[in-house]
């Protein structure tokens, strides 16, 4: 399939996948041509066969189409060029999209989610709780769910045990509501020595990739988050932020306001037009340099327990989260 034509049957499979329910090719046609392409309703049926002899989609006659497995799999693997710069937009969509009001505690947050073996469960926990009671993650909140259940919109399958954890991104969400912008520059590997930030080892700019970059470090082995929290000293995921000079006096205020809902985080914050571990910043702006969600799910790693991980992948009510203290 050739370039323009490849580029047009995702767009078609990208409106199914955004779907609740299955389309026809009128809805279909309409939705492309309201985001800007020119595509008549016949056009759509002709890359529907297409689509469906490929086993991307399922005829359900007058019902209209839905994607198979193998059509959300083209979906989120197709075109990955056009990805490149995927995880900068989706953490400014979500700091947009949470809802948590500081002042009643009542709002969505973003959440990491992960499962493991029930048996692994209390495994898990305990080598999660050494990273939270040494500060090397997001705050000290979390959600834990059996098989069946749900961690926001994240279903638990069978056969697993779900975690949900505090993603960095919610500090994006809580200076965005103090009006503060915030331009995220990349995710990387940070170095420990008696636990005070020495340097980022490795970084992945969020504008070139179309992965999140704590999940490449964590799936590559590359972090010693459990070490780091006995001992001080290790290699643990963080991610560095730029925010506005004039900002500063607030984003500390915030700081202090994320502590205290137990969202935690910010490891670090720059002098105005100063690099912050030797990473330069715009004139203008301050460095910020904030703990990866996903560091408790790092030492879960490795310990050796297996695990899935998606980073950014749930909204959750806030009030839905208990503090780590109270797992058992």
């Amino acid at each position: 399939m050739g370039g323009k034509r490849e580029r047009t049957m995702v767009a078609i499979l990208r409106v199914l996948y955004n779907a609740s329910g299955p389309l026809g090719a009128e809805r279909i046609a309409l939705d492309l041509r309201n985001a800007g392409m020119d595509i008549s309703e016949r056009g759509v049926r002709t890359y529907l066969a297409e689509a469906d002899a490929s086993e991307w989609t399922q005829n359900l006659g007058r019902r209209g189409r839905f994607l198979t497995d193998a059509g959300r799999y083209e979906v989120e693997h197709a075109l990955v060029f056009d990805k490149v710069g995927f995880i900068a937009a989706k953490v400014d969509q979500l700091a947009y999209q949470m809802t948590l009001n500081p002042e009643t505690r009542k709002g969505n947050v973003i959440l990491n989610t992960a499962t493991v073996n029930p048996k692994d469960r209390r495994a898990a926990l305990n080598a999660m709780r050494r990273v939270y009671e040494a500060n090397l993650c997001m705050g000290r909140l979390l959600a834990v769910a059996s098989a069946g259940e749900h961690i926001g919109l994240f279903h638990v399958p069978n056969g697993r045990c779900g975690i949900g954890t505090i993603c960095s991104v919610n500090i994006n969400g809580l200076l965005l509501r103090a009006g503060i912008a915030t331009t995220s520059r990349f995710g990387g590997l940070l170095e420990l020595k008696d636990g005070r930030p020495q340097r980022f080892t490795e970084i992945i700019n969020y504008d070139g990739s179309s992965l999140d970059p704590i999940e490449v470090f964590i799936r590559g082995f590359m972090t010693s988050v459990g070490k780091a929290a006995k001992t001080g000293s290790g290699i643990i995921g963080a991610s560095f932020r730029e925010v506005p000079v004039a900002a500063l006096p607030e984003v500390r205020r915030v700081a202090v306001l994320s502590e205290r809902l137990g969202l935690g985080g910010i490891l670090a914050l720059g002098g105005p037009n100063q690099p912050l571990l030797d990473v330069p910043v715009q004139q203008g702006r301050a460095g910020l340099i904030v703990c990866a969600g996903l560091n408790v799910m790092a030492a879960v790693v490795e310990e050796g327990i297996v695990t899935t991980s998606a980073a950014m992948s749930s909204m959750c009510e806030y009030g839905a989260l208990i503090d780590y203290r109270e797992v058992s």
